[in-house]
C-alpha cells in the first residue's frame, strides 16, 4: 500500500519531543489534546474530548531494536525487531490495557531466501498464520498466506502477486474472506509519486477506490488521498528548521459530515 494513500491523519494538537542520549538510545515525549470517536449506532458521529501525555524509550542496534510507550491511561506498547540470523528476522509487537480481553501480543518470525520470503506468525487468541512468496521473474512475485484464529473460530487462505519496475509496484491480493485489493503507485519524477487502490468484499458487496498523492518539496512533504466514499484527506510536514518541523492534518467526510483538522511540532531527529 502506498504511504501516500496512508497518511498519519490525526485530529486536534500534537506535540513530539524526541531526545537523542547517544548513537543507540533516546527518549521521546508525545502530548496529544484533541477528540476521541467513541461507538454509536447511529449514523452520526460522537466525539468526547481527550488528552493524554505518552513517554517512549527506543534501543537500536544493527541487529536489535526495541521501542517501549506508555501512556496515562495506563497503556502500553511495545516492538522488538531482532535479527536471529542473517536470514531470520523475529519482529513482535504486544499493546497491553487493564481493560479485560482488549491486550494483543504477535510475534512474527520472517526468513528470507535467494529468491523467496516466508513468514510464521503467532498472535493471542490462537492466532496462526503463515505466509510465502516467490520470485518467477525478476519483476514479478507470487505468493499465499493461510491463518488460523481459533478464539473466533475462523480461517483463511489467500493468494498474492506483485509485479514491480524502477518506476511502477502493481499488487493484487484474493481472500476466501471475500476481500479482493488492487494497488498501483506510479513514480512520475525523483519528487512526486502517484497512486491508487481498489478494494471489492464480494461478500457484503462493499467497494471502495481511492487515489493519492505524494509530493516532496525542498522544505515540505505533501501528501492527500481522496476516495469513492467522498472522503478526502491531506497531510503536510514542513521543515521550519534543523529538527523542528511543522505538521497539518486534514480529513473531510462529506457523506458523515465528520471534519477533522490537526496541528502539531514535532522536536528532534
Amino acid at each position: 500500500m502506498a504511504v501516500s494513500l496512508k497518511p498519519e491523519l490525526f485530529e486536534g494538537m500534537r506535540f513530539d519531543f524526541t531526545k537523542v542520549l547517544n548513537q543507540k538510545f533516546s527518549l521521546s515525549h508525545s502530548l496529544f489534546m484533541g477528540p476521541t470517536e467513541i461507538p454509536s449506532q447511529s449514523a452520526e458521529t460522537i466525539k468526547i474530548p481527550t488528552a493524554h501525555y505518552e513517554f517512549g524509550a527506543n534501543f537500536i542496534d544493527p541487529k536489535l531494536m526495541l521501542f517501549g510507550r506508555i501512556l496515562t491511561d495506563g497503556r502500553l506498547n511495545a516492538r522488538v525487531k531482532a535479527d536471529l540470523s542473517e536470514n531470520l528476522t523475529l519482529k513482535a509487537n504486544a499493546q497491553l490495557t487493564s481493560e479485560p480481553h482488549m491486550s494483543h501480543v504477535m510475534a512474527n518470525f520472517d526468513y528470507k531466501g535467494k529468491d523467496y520470503r516466508t513468514q510464521f506468525q503467532l498472535g493471542n487468541g490462537a492466532l496462526f498464520g503463515a505466509s510465502y512468496i516467490q520470485s518467477v521473474t525478476p519483476n514479478l512475485s507470487l505468493g499465499g498466506e493461510v491463518f488460523w484464529a481459533g478464539q473466533h473460530r475462523k480461517s483463511g487462505i489467500g493468494y498474492a502477486a506483485r509485479y514491480n519496475t524502477d518506476k511502477m509496484v502493481a499488487t493484487g491480493q484474493v481472500a476466501s474472506t471475500g476481500m479482493v485489493a488492487l494497488s498501483y503507485v506510479q513514480k512520475v519524477s525523483e519528487k512526486v509519486s502517484l497512486a491508487s487502490d481498489f478494494m471489492y468484499n464480494y461478500m457484503s458487496r462493499d467497494v471502495t477506490a481511492s487515489v493519492g498523492y505524494d509530493y516532496i518539496l525542498r522544505q515540505c512533504r505533501l501528501r492527500g488521498k481522496i476516495d469513492s466514499n467522498g472522503c478526502t484527506a491531506a497531510f503536510l510536514e514542513e521543515r521550519l528548521n534543523m529538527g523542528l518541523n511543522f505538521i497539518l492534518s486534514a480529513e473531510i467526510d462529506h457523506r458523515k459530515k465528520d471534519y477533522k483538522f490537526g496541528f502539531g511540532l514535532t522536536v528532534g531527529e
